[in-house]
């Protein structure tokens, strides 16, 4: 239970509301002891003020990056991406499905049809009204047998989509899908103007509470706030100032002189300092967010499962979050499902560090002869490069030869994730099971980064996204996590807070732990005190 200091910390952070301190401190009978001072100081707080150059410092930016919402990759186009637009549905800091540009929306009693209804009145940027037609013509850009986009898996089963009137659009799927407004929420999803093809995507035209002004590929975008905004309460800042600094020193520097307001992944070696700065919040958030090291099965040897499973024996995990991220997080089982989702298997065996079995594994394979190269850098995120030394050191305990390869941080994603055959990598997760396993998991997905094919993994995702007996679906999603764990190509050694840290000046809510960066609507969440 809760004490009163530890519930007067999280209101203080933003953790909770005002309304949820005041609900659990009456729970708890303490409510005499509740100082009127802070509760009239955050009251203030909470009011957001207009105003302001909100500058970010942001990492995983790169030159090759685009704002086509089908090939977002990094922290900084995604970043952008919700600054300028906006999808059907938003995914809040409790991990609900809330209405965005969609007003409601319902389905038939199997889940197969979902019918949306719009908001009348939205504009663009561009001064154009919003219809169902924008929102048809934004879905099918992720369909077809020419996309590339990472969400081509989440719309496996969208067997049609269309307009009915201006303000509606129905969703035909082959099979039920009882979370398909999450779907919705995702970032790749958001809604542009009909006709919005090839360079057209880089300015950016939305619904978003900020307009594109300038937009330079792993370097720099600035956007100016929408006059037009049609959400109430949203979108404070003037401009937000979005910069990428790959360098987790620069990045810190920057934020301690004043050149930004706001950082992405605080390097944990030096976080206890950080907390003490004058003028400088530490958050650390938990939500979804894992660290992987994918193996491409297409790439001799990492077909063999004997293979996988001693690189998966073979990691120290414990040490790992030990000294890797500093206890921000915990260790993964090699599935990709947060202790905070919904399905998690909590009671499936924790993968240990087991050299020996490590070493009967590969001597079976017949690889022990083999060296295997581990693609890295810091931009998969921090740490990554050191973390691979470490792997390296723990391998040798079985026998088993690592050489780690350094590569550049600029083109990280386009070049060596998912090109490289063993390569460090990060995911922000998803808010729901589905999500994050159609993205990433199941055969042919466009971000499948292991090109992973499990027949019965793949029948049990389509069976459980239609189950609407809670039970049963959650006996599905375990399985799942099961097989995955033992054959899929993924190592998933650490689940990972998302430390971040801010100027004393910004005020905000509670804070998101889906994705980074406040859900990556920091700015327009957020806002100066003053």
């Amino acid at each position: 239970m809760s004490t009163i200091k530890e519930l007067e910390l999280l209101l203080t952070k933003g953790r909770i509301t005002r309304r949820e301190f005041i609900g659990r401190v009456t729970a708890l009978g303490l409510m005499a002891a509740v100082s009127p001072t802070l509760l009239s100081s955050t009251a203030k707080a909470a009011t957001p003020k207009k105003g302001g150059h909100f500058k970010i410092g942001i990492t995983g930016g790169s030159t090759t990056d685009s704002l086509d919402p089908g090939t977002l990759t990094s922290n900084m186009n995604q970043n952008v991406n919700w600054q300028v637009r906006n999808c059907l549905v938003e995914i809040d800091h409790n991990f609900n499905a809330i209405p965005e540009l969609a007003e409601s929306w319902d389905s038939t009693p199997d889940a197969k049809v979902w019918t949306f209804k719009l908001r009348k009145g939205i504009e663009y940027h561009n001064g154009k009204t919003m219809t169902a037609e924008d929102v048809v013509y934004s879905i099918n850009h992720h369909l077809g047998e020419k996309s590339k986009s990472a969400a081509k898996g989440y719309l496996k089963n969208l067997l049609n989509i269309k307009a009915d009137g201006k303000h509606e659009v129905i969703f035909e799927l082959s099979g039920g899908s009882a979370d398909f407004p999450f779907i919705m929420g995702d970032y790749h999803l958001t809604i542009s103007p009909a006709g919005t093809e090839g360079k057209e995507w880089e300015k950016g035209i939305g619904t978003g509470g900020y307009i594109l002004e300038h937009w330079e590929p792993g370097v720099r975008a600035l956007t100016k706030n929408n006059p037009n905004y049609w959400k109430d309460g949203r979108a404070h800042f003037d401009e937000v100032e979005t910069l990428s600094i790959v360098d987790t020193n620069a990045r810190t520097n920057a934020l301690k002189t004043g050149a930004i307001h706001y950082m992405d992944r605080v390097e944990l070696k030096t976080v206890h300092l950080m907390k003490r700065m004058p003028g400088i919040n530490v958050t650390a958030t938990t939500g979804t967010a894992h660290y992987t090291i994918p193996m491409r099965l297409d790439q001799s040897p990492y077909g063999d499962n004997n293979v996988r499973m001693a690189l998966k024996l073979v990691v120290d995990r414990e040490q790992l979050v030990k000294q890797i991220i500093r206890g921000y997080g915990e260790a993964g089982n090699d599935h990709p499902i947060a202790p905070v989702n919904k399905y998690h298997a909590k009671d499936l065996e924790q993968r240990k560090y087991d050299p020996d079995k490590a070493k009967f594994y590969m001597k079976k394979a017949g690889m022990l002869d083999h060296t295997f190269n581990l693609h890295a850098a810091d931009a998969a995120f921090a740490g990554a490069v050191d973390a691979s030394v470490l792997i390296k050191e723990q391998a040798k305990k079985a026998g088993i030869k690592i050489n780690v390869v350094r590569e550049p941080d600029d083109g990280y994603w386009s070049n060596v994730w998912m090109k490289k055959e063993w390569s460090m990598c990060y995911w922000g997760g998803r808010p729901i099971e589905d999500m994050m396993f159609s993205v990433a998991y199941s055969a042919g997905a466009p971000w499948n980064d292991t090109l992973w094919n499990n027949e019965r993994f793949n029948k049990l995702l389509i069976s459980a996204r239609a189950e609407l007996d809670t039970d049963k679906r959650r006996k599905l999603y375990v399985e799942m996590q099961e097989i995955c764990r033992n054959d899929s190509g993924t190592v998933v050694p650490m689940f990972n807070q998302m430390v971040e840290a801010s100027s004393d000046k910004l005020a905000h809510g509670p804070i998101s732990g889906h994705m980074a960066l406040d859900g990556m609507r920091n700015g327009e969440r957020w806002w100066f005190k003053s």
